[in-house]
């Protein structure tokens, strides 16, 4: 087989050796559960396990995690209007991940957009002004604002709008699909009320997630009928989902060492790249981003053709978020920068993860520069 470098790790990690093994050996786990015989039990401990391993990854206790199938629906259960008498207003980042933007149980009258700067970054002095502006009406916030950018990498601060967000009497939800394992997060640092975590982001199985509660927070759950999850999320949990889950969490707290050696190899992509052209811009790169995601354009280069062309190269890359059925789309979140059309039409999402070293980086380069030259050779002729 032709040699490929695997560089879209936002989309997805390649499942880890060791989570695929343990994947394996909970599959023969015959009890459900809920059941109180041995087989039951020991299904149990096995999830129970792998509940304290994810909650480790963000500072929290283990019966505040709740599993789900994946990051979508943590997402959705955060944005179900809490229950009681309250009137709830949601708030949402400009540049949030799809399955947050679709508002969960909110309306659209019921929800506001908070814009974000050129660089990406949420603007925190609009976000309090309009919690000022909606109190007179009664209504609580509940806001959500990720983590880090999944497109970007631009962090978020997440820290201070919690503090902007309490002081209104309201709750904040933070999608850390992207951060986990890529930087230190612990929830009371962060002040969320709510996060989301995604197994597949970090190198476990795909189609397993979970919403984690600080500490005294309850949701309304969106699937009933049993109590599972401490009646939270009705349903049989996925065993070997669970378990993969927690061996990955665990294996990404512990690679977190490992940020500066990653962050180092993306710059080092980078520079290449502007070698390669001058005229490339790269998205958030002013401000603190994650170590592994650069998002990049080369003026006149449609990201289709980058993508498609890198892919025949051996190197695979995406174009923004993984989220649109495979098309190719035009990006909301760089759209909400403020970014020319033309030219977000021109960007491509290249991500790093676990096992990505110097010679993924060096087959990236070396297939962008026959790439960019071609490209770049047809589109004088064109002129």
């Amino acid at each position: 087989m032709n040699q490929r470098a695997y560089l879209d790790h936002n989309a997805t990690s390649p499942l880890r050796p060791e989570v695929r093994e343990a994947v394996e050996a909970a599959l023969s786990l015959q009890g459900n559960p809920s059941s109180v015989h041995a087989e039951g039990r020991a299904a149990r401990a096995a999830v129970e396990q792998a509940r304290a391993k994810v909650a480790a990854l963000v500072g929290a206790r283990p019966e505040d995690v709740i599993f789900t199938s994946g990051g979508t629906e943590a997402n959705a259960l955060a944005l179900a209007a809490p229950a009681g008498g309250d009137s709830w207003h949601c708030y949402l980042s400009a540049i949030e991940h799809p399955s947050v933007l679709a508002g969960g149980r909110f309306h659209r009258e019921t929800t506001t957009l908070i814009p974000v700067s050129p660089d990406g970054v949420a603007d925190l002095a609009v976000l309090a002004e309009k919690l000022e502006k909606h109190k007179p009406g009664g209504w609580r916030p509940l806001v959500s604002l990720m983590a880090a950018n999944n497109e970007t990498g631009a962090i978020q601060p997440v820290a201070d709008a919690a503090q902007i967000v309490h002081e209104a009497g309201g709750i904040l939800h933070s999608d850390a699909v992207q951060s986990a394992g890529r930087m230190p997060l612990d929830i009371r640092a962060l002040g969320a009320d709510m996060v989301t975590l995604s197994a597949h982001k970090i190198g476990g199985p795909k189609g397993v997630g979970a919403l984690v509660l600080a500490e005294g927070v309850s949701v309304e759950p969106l699937i009933k009928g049993g109590g599972q999850e401490r009646r939270r999320r009705a349903g049989t949990e996925n065993v070997p989902g669970i378990v993969g889950f927690g061996v990955a969490a665990e294996l990404a707290a512990a690679e977190l060492s490992r940020v500066n050696e990653i962050a180092e190899l993306r710059d080092s992509l980078e520079a290449g790249v502007r070698g390669l052209a001058a005229d490339t811009v790269i998205f958030s790169d002013r401000v603190p981003r994650l170590p592994n995601t650069s998002a990049i354009a080369i003026p006149g280069v449609k990201a289709e053709t980058m993508v498609i062309g890198l892919d025949l190269a051996g190197v695979a890359v995406s174009a923004g978020s993984a989220c649109s059925s495979g098309k190719v789309e035009a990006s909301h979140v760089l759209a909400a920068m403020g970014v020319a059309p033309e030219l977000a039409q021109a960007a491509i999402r290249i991500s790093l993860g676990f096992g990505t070293g110097n010679t993924d980086i060096q087959y990236c380069l070396s297939a962008l520069a026959g790439l960019i030259k071609r490209l770049k050779k047809d589109a004088k002729e064109a002129a």
